[in-house]
């Protein structure tokens, strides 16, 4: 394939992953300050929550949280490691392990919600109208659909 992207459609790419780069640095940051757990163990724990049962094997939590599964495997040592989630195995497939959010994975949410929530609002959601957030969903969801196999 030979084919570049136009001029507008490079400065989209650019700005989008640019936004995107400084806005999670700034929010993780803020969590940071706050003393909260990072917004990659954010997006992990959160996962969990959502999941029925609270869990998720390994294979779905690395695609749900786009990691690599190596990746995952580190940090969800590092969540078990702190007391915010718990490993089991799966009792029909000896190789495959759960993920499975706990007490204390849950408090360490409910903590972390209302910084990330202003850091969603203050530094996203007020720089757009409700039309350009619509218009953004369709945008971001068409380019998802278009990528997810």
């Amino acid at each position: 394939m030979t084919s570049t992207p136009d001029s507008d459609h490079l400065t989209a790419w650019r700005l989008f992953i640019t936004a995107q780069a400084r806005l999670l640095e700034r929010i993780d940051h803020e969590l940071a300050a706050a003393g909260c757990i990072s917004l990659a163990w954010y997006d992990v724990l959160i996962e969990l929550v959502e999941a029925p049962d609270h869990r998720l094997r390994m294979s779905d939590l690395a695609a749900r949280v786009v990691l690599s599964r190596s990746t995952l495997t580190r940090l969800v040592d590092r969540l078990e490691a702190e007391g915010l989630l718990l490993r089991q195995r799966s009792t029909s497939d000896r190789r495959g392990a759960y993920a499975v959010l706990n007490e204390a994975g849950m408090a360490a949410i409910r903590t972390a919600w209302p910084i990330y929530a202003h850091g969603i609002a203050t530094h996203f959601a007020s720089h757009l109208s409700g039309d350009e957030a619509r218009a953004l969903t369709q945008s971001m969801t068409r380019l998802l659909d278009a990528l997810t196999p």
